[in-house]
């Protein structure tokens, strides 16, 4: 691996990048992606919404929000049971992390031995363990570390300074302190955000800034490519374009050669030509599985038809 792995990059630096002309950023991008990674694997992974809507946070982009009159089937938290069924399925379907997401502000205590029975049947399936399930206490990390939690996502969404607009029933900061828990309790970290909620290149700079500058690179860094869900504020935003979005995942791969870089929410709305420049800018893992929260993927059917013509393997992620 390359071990020029930096922690101190200014905004001048990161902006310079979001600014080389697009061919001459995808170079630089794929020639770190072939210094670590191999150009011919991919980690999949799958996620389970264990738990759906009446959350109270007013994130503008989602559809769980109580804020929102969304119409979407709300449930309660699944049992065990039925997160194995689920991850079993998964399992056969090449992914080799299964992840759970829960629409809380911060897990009910009542609920939270039920997670952690959770965390330890998936991980007799032989699967690796992911939890997002908002905010943490120091208590609730060290419980999920003691059960064999492998992964925790706790995406940043944005800049500090475009979140307000973005969310206004928690702040930035907090986002920021529950990943330093996790960080200290040696749980690995996925963390990344949403392009396309109406932020500027700014805001983007300011983002992989903040992800590549924090101690220890996030573990997985997920890109998402905002999908407007229908009676949200952000229900009639423009798409974000193209080629904008690939620099996003060709600068998060130059910023952070060790992380994977995970290509998540809005790959249903993509054609696999758009998919494979993700894949040349640093992309070198998917979600994969039949939803995604509360929108839907594409069929697994499809993706190991693109992954094949691509001569893509699926690969574990160590």
């Amino acid at each position: 691996m390359n071990t020029n792995i930096r922690h101190d990059w200014s905004i001048n630096e990161t902006t310079a990048l979001f600014d080389l002309p697009f061919i001459k950023l995808l170079h630089q991008a794929l020639s770190i992606h072939l210094q670590n990674f191999s150009a011919d694997t991919i980690q999949i992974s799958s996620l389970l919404n264990i738990k759906t809507g009446s959350c109270p946070e007013d994130c503008s982009y989602c559809a769980q929000s109580s804020h929102h009159k969304t119409g979407i089937q709300k449930h309660d938290l699944l049992s065990t049971e039925q997160v194995v069924v689920a991850a079993k399925i998964a399992k056969s379907n090449g992914a080799t992390r299964f992840c759970m997401g829960a629409a809380w502000r911060t897990p009910p205590e009542k609920q939270f031995a039920e997670i952690l029975n959770m965390v330890e049947k998936v991980k007799e399936l032989g699967l690796e363990t992911c939890m997002t399930l908002g905010m943490l206490n120091d208590a609730q990390v060290q419980a999920l570390k003691k059960a064999g939690l492998d992964y925790y996502n706790h995406n940043l969404d944005t800049s500090e300074e475009y979140y307000p607009k973005i969310t206004t029933t928690r702040t930035y900061a907090e986002r920021i302190a529950t990943l330093e828990k996790l960080r200290k309790a040696e749980i690995k970290i996925c963390s990344g955000g949403i392009i396309g909620l109406g932020e500027s290149k700014k805001d983007r700079v300011n983002l992989l800034q903040q992800l590549a500058n924090f101690p220890i690179h996030p573990h997985s860094v997920s890109i998402n490519r905002l999908i407007p869900m229908k009676n949200t504020p952000l229900a009639n935003i423009d798409p974000v374009d193209s080629f904008d979005f690939v620099r996003v995942i060709a600068v998060a791969r130059i910023l952070m050669p060790h992380s994977f870089i995970r290509l998540a929410a809005g790959r249903e709305t993509m054609n696999d030509e758009l998919q494979t420049l993700c894949f040349a800018a640093g992309v070198n893992s998917i979600f994969c599985g039949e939803k995604l929260l509360t929108s839907y993927l594409r069929e697994v059917k499809k993706d190991r038809e693109l992954l094949q013509r691509l001569g893509i393997t699926t690969g574990h992620d160590t």
